[in-house]
């Protein structure tokens, strides 16, 4: 952060020889003669330091301009020689330093300058960073873990000095021991540790909060250990990550599940409000063995794709001594009114029920992989959470992790961070309306957006009943909304009423298309590609995959080569995919997808659920003891499942530990099928199955417990 941007309509000899002084200081300075070109580019240069005006180009309405975009960046109105006029110190208001440059030397205002811009470096570092920063610009000399003591060993060995060049003097030397006790310690929340969580919690409008360095799959254990005890019974979003599952496998917890939608694209829907009422519930309860009224609950806000509940009517009326919102994918929903009471966090404490609120840092926000956050509001047994918390985390936490997720809470807080966050939401709906223009504009076929007919208005946009475009069946009203920056593009395949048509073009070989040209997507489903609009995106970035959508499109028109236009694919079996074109292979996995009647068959594998043997950490103890056996996929009816079966995508358990399939819930078995026959006919089109093991033959084998059949 070095640049000073001077803004005068003229230069004269007292801003000529400042600037001089400025650049022999270090600063790199930048002239601007106008108000527009000053905006934009505080707008757009992050390491502006200061702004120094003339009295000709200053006004109070500039200055708030600037405020707006950054309330601590330093302002100076500077009175130079040039300037005789009487002046109006009214017009200099509550946003700018004011210096008669006649009464001080370049270098004196220099220093002015100076000591401001060390003041705001100050005012934006959070405590744990600037701290940590600190402690690498010391330069200790330390006789403690890690063992590469700040990089030295790496530079004794020929390849360990491509990995030190590689990652660099601060990356090493910030990598310390939680020895260094002027850091104090995250595993007790001592010292900048314990401040960059209080920094947190006040950033996320949270009572506490809590920064795990595994993820988001290890916050979810924490919470869940702490909050069910041994034998209670738990309510689980069935669309849960298959973290929580690996809590129930591990915990002696009876789980209730609250079942979602689907639609005819495998896009996961919300929970309908009926899975949260006392009847429903009780119902649950007495159809479950051993179960009692559930102390805690479970729910995924966001969807996988972008949906968010009225999280306000959920924490008032689900009877729940707590509720943990898994919102691993929305870290930055506090930051933008358009999330208003569709948040964990959001809004004042509920009355006698503790809300709790994970989110995956390093997903949409800037943070290193690994980077996590617990948010609690409510009152908590603070020791015995530390003891939870400490079965899951590292004694080595790696600080760069740390501090990682501390600075992505800084970069959004204030004026700075709500922008950032908007400017987010601005591109995804700019990015929306530019690919239904294209599509309108098409004469033959062209990607469409999965969003209500109009975006026009900033919001998350409501799913009524009433409406086509979502696919849902029987949606509650002011239930369920559609995150702007989650955008699903839709491929042809599937019309509006979720029918299949007599073509398709099956997103996987569009997604395969871009990740061949370096363009990487989050999701892809049968006839669906999920992006995400985070705030690393830029017009640059959003603008490629327009491009590479075009550039399949033509391919696709001009009926290329697979061998031209899905070369990693055709690596995979060159003898099989020689002289086949794009449409060909198109039509063949569509017509599977036909065959199995995939809307029809989306709905029934997701509306009866396995039936539940015995808990999750039960069928778990069994594998341990090794009570297993392998079986066949096709033949798993009415045998007990030993481990989850969770296909990519969507990436949620379909069968988990101790459940069986049955006749009644067999389109799970036959979805699970026709995802395997598409890769069985198709090589490069196999899907990732968590817990079916892909034999030789081609086909899958799963876990079960001995003697279930």
């Amino acid at each position: 952060m070095n640049t000073v941007l001077i803004g005068c309509k003229a230069k004269n000899d007292f801003i000529e020889n400042l600037s001089s002084v400025l650049e022999s200081e270090g600063y790199f300075v930048e002239f601007v003669d106008n108000s527009d070109k000053l905006m934009t580019i505080v707008k757009n240069n992050a390491r502006i330091a200061s702004v120094l005006f003339e009295y000709d180009l200053f006004s109070c309405k500039l200055a708030k301009e600037i405020v707006d975009l950054n309330e601590y960046l330093p302002m100076f109105l500077l009175k130079t020689n040039d300037f005789n006029n009487e002046f109006d110190f009214s017009v200099v208001g509550d946003h700018a330093q004011f210096i008669d440059c006649s009464l001080y030397s370049e270098i004196e205002v220099v220093n002015k300058i100076g000591k401001a811009v060390n003041e705001y470096v100050d005012a934006i570092m959070p405590p744990l960073t600037k701290a940590l920063f600190k402690y690498v610009e010391e330069d200790k000399y330390t006789f403690c873990t890690p063992g590469h003591m700040g990089g030295t060993a790496y530079q004794k060995s020929p390849v360990g000095s491509i990995f030190y060049d590689f990652y660099g003097e601060n990356t090493m030397k910030s990598d310390i021991s939680i020895s260094v006790g002027e850091l104090g310690s995250l595993l007790d929340h001592s010292g900048p540790h314990g401040e960059a969580e209080k920094y947190i919690a006040e950033t996320f409008n949270a009572d506490r909060s809590y920064i795990v360095t595994n993820g988001t799959s290890t916050a979810n254990k924490i919470v869940g250990q702490f909050s069910v005890p041994a034998g209670c019974t738990a309510l689980i979003d069935r669309n849960c990550h298959k973290s929580l599952t690996h809590l129930l496998m591990m915990s002696d917890i009876i789980p209730i599940y609250l079942k979602p939608t689907r639609n005819a694209y495998g896009i996961l829907g919300g929970i309908p409000e009926s899975e949260f009422t006392r009847a429903s519930i009780e119902a649950k309860v007495k159809a479950t063995q051993g179960a009692e009224w559930p102390v805690h609950a479970v729910i995924t806000n966001s969807t996988y794709d972008g949906l968010l509940y009225n999280t306000n009517k959920i924490k008032d009326t689900l009877d729940v001594k707590s509720i943990h919102f898994d919102s691993a994918w929305v870290p930055y929903t506090n930051f933008s009114p358009i999330y208003d009471g569709k948040t964990g966090m959001g809004g004042k404490r509920v009355l006698n029920k503790v809300i709790y609120e994970t989110q995956s840092t390093h997903k949409l926000l800037a943070a290193f992989s690994q980077a996590s956050m617990i948010h609690v509001k409510g009152d908590i047994n603070v020791e015995t959470f530390s003891e939870a918390y400490m079965m899951h985390t590292s004694t080595s936490p790696h600080y760069g992790v740390v501090a990682s997720t501390e600075m992505a809470a800084a970069m959004v807080r204030g004026n700075a961070g709500k922008r950032l966050i908007q400017d987010s939401i601005d591109r995804a709906i700019k990015f929306r309306k530019e690919i239904k223009q294209r599509s309108a504009a098409c004469d033959s076929w062209y990607f469409n957006v999965w969003q209500p007919e109009s975006v026009d208005t900033v919001e998350c946009w409501e799913l009524k009943k009433d409406a086509q475009w979502h696919g849902f069946k029987d949606i509650d009203a002011q239930h369920m909304y559609l995150d702007p920056i989650k955008v699903t593009l839709l491929t042809p395949g599937l019309n509006k009423n979720g029918q299949l048509e007599e073509t398709g073009i099956p997103a996987s070989l569009v997604s395969k298309f871009l990740d061949d040209r370096g363009v990487i997507v989050e999701k892809t489903g049968t006839y669906n590609i999920l992006v995400l609009f985070s705030i690393g995106i830029d017009d640059t970035k959003a603008m490629s995959l327009i491009r590479g959508l075009n550039d399949f499109k033509e391919m696709y028109d001009n009926n290329a080569f697979v061998k031209e236009v899905l070369p990693s694919v055709y690596a995979n079996d060159p003898s099989f995919y020689e002289g086949m074109r794009i449409q060909e292979l198109a039509q063949g996995i569509h017509k599977l997808t036909c065959k199995h009647n995939l809307p029809e068959l989306m709905f029934s594998a997701f509306e009866v659920l396995p039936t539940m043997v015995m808990k999750p950490s039960v069928a778990f103890q069994k594998e341990l003891r090794g009570e297993i056996e392998d079986c066949y996929l096709e033949e798993m009816v009415g045998k007990i499942n030993a481990n989850m079966i969770l296909p990519y995508p969507p990436g949620v358990p379909l069968v988990m530990p101790g459940e069986m399939i049955t006749e009644e819930s067999r389109p799970i078995l036959d979805f699970l099928m026709m995802l395997c026959e598409i890769g069985a006919h198709y090589p490069g089109f196999e899907t990732d199955i968590h817990g079916a093991y892909r034999q030789d033959d081609g086909r899958y084998k799963v876990k079960i417990l001995k003697g279930s059949k």
